[in-house]
């Protein structure tokens, strides 16, 4: 009641409509289940809305571009190619593999590759029992170490044992049971939790937002997000400050926690956990068993062989940070009648709070060629729905691992550019359905629970507005 009379002194003062107030309040009040009536109407049609390299680049940014795009598509080998290193452990052998949807750079497609991927070249891998033909891409994360102890980190699925190019090697695949629903992946055994990929579409301009747009962000609007229970909790490790880089002290952004810093960061992370790859940011093979260390390492190393190609003196994950940081956002849909009200709604609802609409690039150079500023990538608008913060998400959504200092129930706000062409939702996956990775926001603990019991009082026209405009994405 004190909150309440609180707020009313406020709007009194500053004269804000009482409308906003009577909104307010409706979502603090701690009403029943209610359910919602929208139907998703599923993936967009129509051409792929992502996939290219950003407008107006050089010409010297189109050819990192290209040759990034090409490294991300290449297949790699244990040993006896231009890109060897798979292994001992992996999830896949290409990048292109896991982001493919709607086009280069997406997340998981509708056909899984890594059901071919499992037995390819002679391996005897199983397919783990959430990895499904129609189902999404999954990695797997224990939330405790078979000792007892905390563990957080990525259990890959596949081993190399097998293959032509592995001769000798003889480690044994990890186990993922007992098994679960192998659509949504819940239930089964209680120690693993999976994430999906998470898109890269527009990433170069997500890299380039300044600290203080980020800030800013976060302090505008205190009192209407605090009356519905948003607090954008940091993933913090330095004085509370919000994703904080134990490095050096600047916000973090990329993955499904926020966890890491740059996308030369992420690139080399993924290349070295994803597919066993030894590169200069992550040197030690992360199994060193004897007899499945083919390779000196790091694997992947800038190449000084003289070459009339100028970009092939980079190292494959420096060609990955390329394609990503120069690859376009999302094309969203032209507007309709009915999803120019669900924008509005969005707002109203509260869903822009953490989903901000837009933030802006500072001054960024994109390739490694350039002193200057690239035009494509400074002072843009980025249209990505996010605030790059991190926030609790209850425990319907609670992965139980601690990354950084983004707990067990938290997670970055996902950006909603794109999610028209998306199949899979949520950090795992376990829904086809829109409608459902909504309902999936409100649970206990969750700061979204408030804003989603406005959705679910919604007319069921509105409600669906407003999921007609995140397919318009």
């Amino acid at each position: 009641m004190e909150k309440a009379n609180r707020a009313v002194w406020i709007v009194r003062r500053t004269g804000a409509p009482i409308v906003l107030m009577s909104l307010m309040l409706a979502g603090c009040s701690d009403m029943g289940p209610v359910q919602s009536n929208a139907v998703d109407p599923g993936v967009r049609g129509g051409a792929a809305g992502a996939g290219g390299p950003l407008n107006g680049l050089a010409a010297d940014e189109t050819t990192f571009f290209n040759d990034g795009l090409t490294r991300f598509a290449e297949v790699n080998t244990v040993t006896g190619a231009d890109h060897s290193g798979l292994g001992p452990r992996f999830n896949s052998n290409q990048c292109l593999g896991c982001h493919l949807q709607p086009g280069p750079g997406g997340t998981s497609p509708a056909s899984n590759p890594l059901i071919a991927v499992a037995t390819l070249n002679g391996a005897k891998n199983v397919v783990p029992w959430f990895i499904t033909a129609a189902g999404p891409i999954r990695e797997a994360r224990f939330k405790q170490h078979p000792d007892g102890t905390a563990d957080g980190n990525v259990h890959d699925l596949f081993v190399i044992t097998g293959r032509s190019d592995a001769v000798g090697c003889n480690i044994a695949q990890e186990s993922f049971l007992p098994a679960g629903d192998p659509v949504t992946g819940q239930g089964g055994n209680p120690n693993i939790i999976y994430r999906i990929p998470t898109p890269t579409f527009g990433t170069g301009l997500i890299e380039a937002i300044p600290d203080s747009a980020i800030l800013a962000n976060m302090n505008s609007n205190r009192f209407e997000k605090s009356a519905m229970g948003i607090s954008g909790h940091p993933n913090s490790i330095l004085s509370g400050n919000v994703n904080r880089s134990g490095n050096d002290g600047t916000i973090t952004r990329f993955g499904w926690k926020a966890q890491n810093k740059s996308l030369r960061m992420f690139a080399g992370e993924a290349y070295n956990v994803e597919s066993g790859v030894t590169n200069q940011l992550f040197p030690q093979e992360r199994d060193e068993t004897p007899g499945c260390l083919f390779n000196p390492t790091p694997e992947d190393t800038i190449n000084f062989t003289p070459t009339a190609a100028g970009p092939a003196v980079i190292s494959d994950v420096d060609g990955f940070t390329n394609f990503m940081r120069m690859l376009a956002p999302p094309t969203p849909a032209a507007s309709t009648p009915s999803t120019s009200k669900g924008r509005a709604v969005f707002e109203e609802v509260g869903c822009a709070h953490c989903h901000t609409p837009m933030l802006r690039t500072g001054k960024a150079i994109a390739s490694g060629s350039s002193t200057s500023p690239s035009a494509a990538l400074s002072n843009q608008p980025v249209n990505l729905y996010s605030d790059l913060l991190v926030h609790h998400m209850g425990s319907g959504l609670a992965d139980g691992i601690t990354q950084g200092a983004a707990g067990p129930d938290e997670f970055r706000t996902a950006p909603l550019w794109g999610v028209g062409q998306r199949i899979f939702f949520l950090h795992d996956g376990r829904t086809k359905d829109l409608v459902q990775a909504i309902g999936a926001h409100r649970s206990p603990g969750s700061e979204a629970s408030r804003v989603v019991r406005r959705y679910e009082r919604l007319p069921t026209q509105q409600q669906q507005d407003l999921v007609n405009f995140l397919r318009s994405l």
